[in-house]
């Protein structure tokens, strides 16, 4: 993040927020800083039987499915173990890969646990991944323009971005995305590395050969070593097995698309135009991360099968922080949100799938164009003397 610099002019107003000072702003960022040091200070030992417990079940599911999906030729066995299977698969993607990922687990100095050594059961290869999301996305978050995230750039979520006709169809494919959302994802990971320039033709091309083998590998996997060994106990098996993969994989990636757009586009969530970036203060940062973010409430077992990504303000603040201290935290973000008069946003999974739903379909038309500048803030006890970022609606 920056930092503010002198004889630069300052980032323009977020309403929901023009009644902090640049005092409470440097008192914002040293209460998150203290509170992100609090708790990775007291990491240990019970955190680290954590994440090596949500491993070995995650394990444990995937050899039960596939121990069930031998017997596949009776539907009980076919249902469980797809349910298995795809329980295994969501929480290898959210609650592990995403966060090991993230070095998450990296104080544990533990090389099977570390985000240099994992590879996760996803089309996108790790290190393509990390970049596009862990440096490009957690550092612009939803800065339009820098944030590609926001709309993987296919999807109008926003009324700053320019509407274009094929945005008409934006309801259908977004369905279609959310069933591949792996291997969309992927493509999308290399558009990322194309638009920074950071890379040659030739490093873009050799990254996209990346993508390809690790594509392979998995169809290998899945629809093809898998069903082959179905069908060691019946001939009939084999598709019976291959239906149980692609069932698996499509409901994982639907579940995955679903709680990483409730996490950042329903309709409360701020959008900020690319001059927020000039001159941003930790504390405007932290700011973005609290208004540009949204919550799913719920109770453990959500938690568990969205990564603690239903903890989605929590994980933009401290990225690096171990997911399960994520609901710990929450409730005093949320103190910390009421007392400086920031909007806290959060609400249940279906009124949270309803409104991005409802944001894509209305998005969709030209006539949805901007409408108003976000949450209303509190009448302020004192004015600020330099303004901060201001939000798209």
């Amino acid at each position: 993040m920056s930092v503010a610099t002198r004889g630069v002019a300052p980032p323009p107003v977020v309403p929901a927020a023009a009644h902090l000072s640049e005092d409470d702003l440097r008192r914002l960022a040293d209460e998150l800083d203290a509170l992100r040091q609090e708790v990775m200070h007291d990491l240990g030992e019970a955190d680290a039987r954590y994440i090596r417990r949500v491993i070995a079940g995650q394990r444990t599911l995937e050899v039960a499915g596939r121990v069930l999906l031998f017997a596949a030729s009776r539907r009980w066995a076919w249902w469980s173990g797809t349910a298995c299977l795809t329980l295994a698969k969501i929480l290898e993607n959210m609650e592990i890969g995403h966060n090991v990922m993230h070095g998450q687990w990296d104080w544990m100095h533990d090389p099977k646990i570390h985000s240099t050594t994992w590879e996760w059961d996803n089309a996108c290869p790790a290190d393509q991944w990390k970049h596009a999301h862990n440096v490009l996305h957690h550092t612009y978050t939803n800065v339009l323009g820098k944030d590609r995230d926001i709309g993987y750039t296919i999807l109008r979520v926003n009324a700053g971005q320019p509407w274009r006709p094929y945005y008409l169809a934006q309801p259908f494919y977004n369905l279609l995305f959310a069933t591949q959302f792996e291997l969309g994802n992927a493509l999308y990971d290399l558009g990322a590395q194309a638009e920074s320039g950071e890379k040659t033709k030739e490093e873009l091309l050799a990254s996209l050969a990346d993508i390809g083998r690790k594509t392979a590998r998995q169809a290998v996997k899945d629809y093809v070593a898998f069903p082959l060994l179905g069908a060691l106990s019946g001939r009939h098996n084999a598709r019976r097995v291959l239906t149980a993969d692609l069932a698996a994989n499509i409901l994982r990636n639907i579940w995955v698309h679903t709680i990483i757009f409730c996490g950042h586009f329903p309709g409360d969530v701020a959008v900020f135009p690319e001059e927020t970036l000039t001159a941003e203060t930790r504390g405007q940062w932290y700011m973005r991360q609290l208004l540009g973010s949204a919550d799913i409430s719920g109770g453990p077992i959500l938690h568990l099968l969205t990564g603690n990504l239903s903890h989605q303000i929590e994980h933009h603040l401290f990225p690096d922080m171990p997911s399960n201290r994520l609901a710990r935290i929450a409730p005093r973000i949320r103190d910390v949100c009421d007392r400086y008069g920031l909007p806290y946003h959060s609400a249940s999974l279906p009124r949270q799938v309803a409104r991005h739903w409802a944001k894509v379909t209305r998005l969709a038309f030209p006539t949805a164009t901007k409408h108003g500048q976000g949450p209303a803030a509190p009448t302020p006890s004192h004015q600020r003397h330099q303004p901060l970022p201001r939000v798209i609606a």
